[in-house]
This record gives C-alpha cells, sequence and structure tokens, in this order.
C-alpha cells in the first residue's frame, strides 16, 4: 500500500507490526518497545513522511527549519532561532530532499542546482546543492502556520492596531489596490494571506507565484504557479506570462505572491486596466517599497522609462503597507502609506498609519 495516499492504514499497520514486534520479545525474553506511539510515530516518519525532520514539522511553534550541513541543523519558534540536537548524513539529507521533491514536479541536479518548491502542507523548499554551496546541501523549510490567517488573528496577536485592521479591510472590500512591503521572515506572506481572507467572498481571486506558499482560501479563488524549464530549457513559465494569462481569467483581484523583476511592469499595465490588485515586495520602508515599484518595470525593456512608471505607480497603487521584524522576533505592521502624487521625479505618499499612534 502506498502510505501517502492511505495514511491512516499505514498508520494502523505500524501500530499492528509494533504490538506483533512486543507480543514476540515478551514470549523470548527479548527487549520490548517501551513507548510504543512514538515507535509508530518513527516508523511513519521514515516510510511516509520526512524521517528525522517530521517532528519539527509537525511541531505547530516551529516556524522554519534548516540545514547548512548535515550535523548543523536549526529551527525557528517565534522569530528566535536556535540549534537542534540532530545529525543526519549528506545521504540522508539528499534522500530527504528527493522525497519532498517528489510530488512537485521540481528537480534539482547538476544543471539546476537551485530549486523552489512547495510541500503538500504547503511549506516552502528552498534547496541549493554542493555545487554551489560550500561542500554540503543548504537547505530551508518555511512553514506557512494557519494562526494568523485573518486581519482580526493578527489584531488579537498585537501585530496590528484595529483601525489598521478597519482601513484595510475596507481597501479590500472596496477594490483598492495594497502592496506589502518588508524584509524576509517580516511577514509579508501571512499579511498578504489574510488580505486575501478579508475580500468579499464574490470575488473572483486569482494568485499568481513562482512557488506555492500562499495558503489562502475563497469560494472562488484560482492559483497558479510558475514552471522551471525541461532539461532542454523549453516549457517554462514566468510571473510575466502568468500575469498575462490571469487577465483572460475574469479577475476581481489578482494577487502576485512577490513582484521581484520585470513582472513589474505587466502588474502595473494590469492595474491600470482597472483590475484591483495585490503583491509583495522586499522593501526597507514604504516609501522605498515605492521607488522599488517604480524603477522594476524598467527591467522590461528601452521603450520603458520613469517618465511612464512613476505616475502609474501613484495612480494604481493606493496603499503600501509595511511589515517588520524586531530583534526578538515579533512581527508587527509597522506603518501604511497612500501615494499622493509624483514631486521630483519621485513618487510621494502622506501616511495613514503608524504602529506608534495611540
Amino acid at each position: 500500500m502506498d502510505p501517502a495516499r492511505d495514511p491512516e492504514l499505514a498508520a494502523q499497520i505500524a501500530r499492528a507490526e509494533v504490538r506483533r514486534h512486543n507480543d514476540f520479545a515478551l514470549a523470548r525474553g527479548l527487549m520490548p518497545v517501551d513507548d510504543e506511539a512514538a515507535c509508530v510515530r518513527e516508523v511513519l516518519a521514515s516510510v511516509a513522511g520526512y524521517g528525522p525532520l517530521q517532528p519539527y514539522l509537525d511541531d505547530p511553534s516551529v516556524e522554519e527549519i534548516w540545514l547548512n550541513a548535515p550535523d548543523r541543523v536549526f529551527i525557528a519558534r517565534g522569530g528566535v532561532p536556535q540549534r537542534v540536537p540532530l545529525v543526519l548524513t549528506d545521504t540522508q539529507v539528499r534522500d530527504l530532499v528527493e522525497r519532498m521533491l517528489n510530488a512537485t514536479g521540481r528537480r534539482v541536479d547538476m544543471s539546476q542546482p537551485f530549486v523552489d518548491a512547495s510541500l503538500p502542507d504547503g511549506s516552502r523548499l528552498h534547496v541549493v546543492t554542493s555545487e554551489i554551496a560550500r561542500k554540503h546541501w543548504s537547505v530551508n523549510i518555511r512553514k506557512f502556520l494557519p494562526a494568523f490567517r485573518d486581519l482580526d488573528l493578527l489584531v488579537r496577536a498585537g501585530s496590528l492596531l484595529p483601525h489598521g485592521a478597519d482601513l484595510l479591510r475596507a481597501a479590500m472590500a472596496d477594490g483598492r489596490s495594497v502592496v506589502v512591503s518588508g524584509a524576509t521572515h517580516a511577514g509579508k506572506t501571512t499579511l498578504l494571506g489574510a488580505l486575501i481572507a478579508a475580500c468579499p467572498p464574490e470575488h473572483r481571486i486569482v494568485t499568481l507565484e513562482e512557488t506555492f506558499e500562499l495558503a489562502v482560501d475563497a469560494p472562488d479563488l484560482v492559483a497558479m504557479q510558475g514552471r522551471q524549464p525541461s532539461l532542454e530549457g523549453t516549457g517554462e513559465v514566468t510571473l510575466r506570462r502568468l500575469v498575462k494569462e490571469a487577465l483572460r481569467m475574469r479577475p476581481d483581484r489578482l494577487v502576485v505572491g512577490e513582484v521581484r523583476d520585470a513582472e513589474a511592469l505587466d502588474l502595473l499595465l494590469a492595474l491600470n486596466t482597472g483590475v484591483p490588485g495585490a503583491a509583495t515586495v522586499h522593501a526597507n520602508s514604504a516609501r522605498e517599497a515605492l521607488a522599488k515599484l517604480a524603477t522594476l518595470p524598467l527591467l522590461a525593456g528601452r521603450n520603458i522609462d520613469a517618465g511612464f512608471v512613476q505616475p502609474a505607480v501613484a495612480a494604481s497603487v493606493h496603499l503600501v503597507v509595511h511589515c517588520e521584524r524586531d530583534a526578538a522576533g515579533r512581527r508587527r505592521i509597522a506603518e501604511i502609506v497612500e501615494p499622493t502624487g509624483v514631486a521630483a521625479g519621485v513618487v510621494t505618499a502622506r501616511t495613514v498609519y503608524t504602529a506608534d499612534a495611540s
């Protein structure tokens, strides 16, 4: 039987075998298994899960797992990293990666030394092979926990003040375009998922990502991800292509998981056609995010200039929400700004929310 298709049957078989072993051991005077439940979990992790990493994947308090080397394994809880007493081998690491990639349709090898993939539970896997990383494979697994899936939960967690949640909820209901900015691990994807949850239920939402990360649900939602090129270098599907295809799908809201390249131009053109959007972008502040959005479209080609892009950004983006993480690992929405126009070659904005406001 396939434990991935029928996990309950796999658990029944494992329990039965452990009990049979104990009965045999007791009859022959051998050492029985003291903790049957732990033994069953270990067997299932080895056969159907991800071996020694499975307990950390099952732990709801663990946000991220990364391996710098087989004997240097780290996890993050509450935004704080810590090393765990786990020692693997290079072979075990490669076997675990192959198992994780088995159902994703993605590969990692000498010709493709990097890979981004989405695991069945929605976690994101990133791998760098030893041809690029020094000596050992580098593996990151970022989990997406269901604890903060809407704006009210972010308010209860202290990441957002109530009037900020009301502002964002009204923006999503009114069909305004919202960009979420911040550094890595600042909570951008979590907030984007909460914004999607605030959309009216009758809205048709199309999400576009390089690798599935947004673990969201809605009555009328289509989720698409890009595709890597084949061994022959063909068949690649980029975010730019996904944005163009999404416009043919009658979206009420277009969501781009992360804008980092020339797809910013296609998103900007889509917003200028009246389709509300939402996206994330790496930036150190909300105003820097606006400057970045006014620069990225220039990567699309020489026919695009700042004289077109800057007014388009000012007119199409209604709010920029900036997330930050402090030294203690706490995440919060630091500020929300509203673009007001272009002055002296810069997209200007006014602040409409700050976390420090009373």
